[in-house]
């Protein structure tokens, strides 16, 4: 485990700890995360997509080879997928997510809860996925990701905090921001599905992971204003268990 800089308390259910560079904020993540499938084989886990996560999947992986860890019995959801494409094509989160972690490791394809972005009706998808969810009990730990104008999932600026699992209309900075990710397609998909705040904020324990100067600004309005729909991650301050994993860049403007 990498040692902090900076831990504290920011609430009674918030804890913030600042770490010299995002390699070592996403190890110290997937250390947590080991540590809760230790705990508990049969956690539900709650997994995000994009560049972020990328290395806290790669340190599961490596402590899976090294025989450290097991998730046979794991259950996972996925945090949201783009509207339009179907799971095998390559700039599918769920196909993200098989050549990042699903395909490495030893994950029960029973058990890894994934949207049909590409189902014919996907309203009634997004219903199937929200009975899904309720039906598992819920998520023992969610690992999110930070938008640059604060959105968690696809839960852009505006999100209710009382929204459920529902298509969503990227906003441009989204778009933009995940241009780059794209293996395929020439521009991303400009709908998604994605779990709401209030999925977001039913999880026992939230986990958030955000690095890098682009985040410092989101990073502070979260975590330093008044919670407000205007950056959708602020309202996680309610929870009553979550922890910020960030790196010296995006603490940057903390202060």
């Amino acid at each position: 485990m990498n040692l902090s800089l900076h831990r504290t308390a920011v609430s009674d259910g918030c804890q913030l700890t600042v770490f010299p560079t995002a390699n070592d904020a996403a190890d110290a993540v997937a250390d947590h995360l080991i540590t809760t499938v230790r705990r508990n084989p049969k956690s539900v886990l709650g997994l995000a997509t994009g560049q972020t996560p990328r290395r806290v999947y790669k340190s599961l992986v490596d402590a899976f080879l090294e025989g450290e860890v097991s998730f046979r019995d794991v259950a996972t959801f996925n945090l949201d997928e783009y509207c339009g494409l179907a799971a095998s094509h390559p700039d599918a989160f769920a196909a993200f997510m098989k050549r990042e972690l699903f395909g490495l490791a030893d994950f029960d394809p029973a058990k890894l809860n994934l949207i049909d972005g590409a189902a014919a009706d996907l309203a009634a998808e997004a219903a199937r996925y929200a009975t899904l969810l309720h039906k598992s009990g819920g998520i023992d730990v969610q690992l999110l990701g930070l938008g640059t104008n604060g959105h968690i999932g696809f839960n852009e600026p505006g999100s209710a905090p009382d929204s459920h699992v529902r298509i969503v209309d990227l906003s441009h900075e989204t778009l933009s921001a995940n241009q780059p990710g794209l293996v395929e397609l020439r521009s991303v998909p400009s709908q998604a599905i994605t779990l709401g705040i209030a999925d977001i904020l039913n999880a026992r324990e939230i986990i958030m992971l955000a690095t890098g100067p682009a985040k410092a600004t989101a990073v502070r309005r979260s975590l330093r204003e008044k919670p407000s729909t205007d950056c959708p991650a602020s309202l996680l301050t309610s929870h009553a268990n979550i922890h910020w994993y960030l790196d010296s860049a995006a603490a940057s403007a903390l202060g």
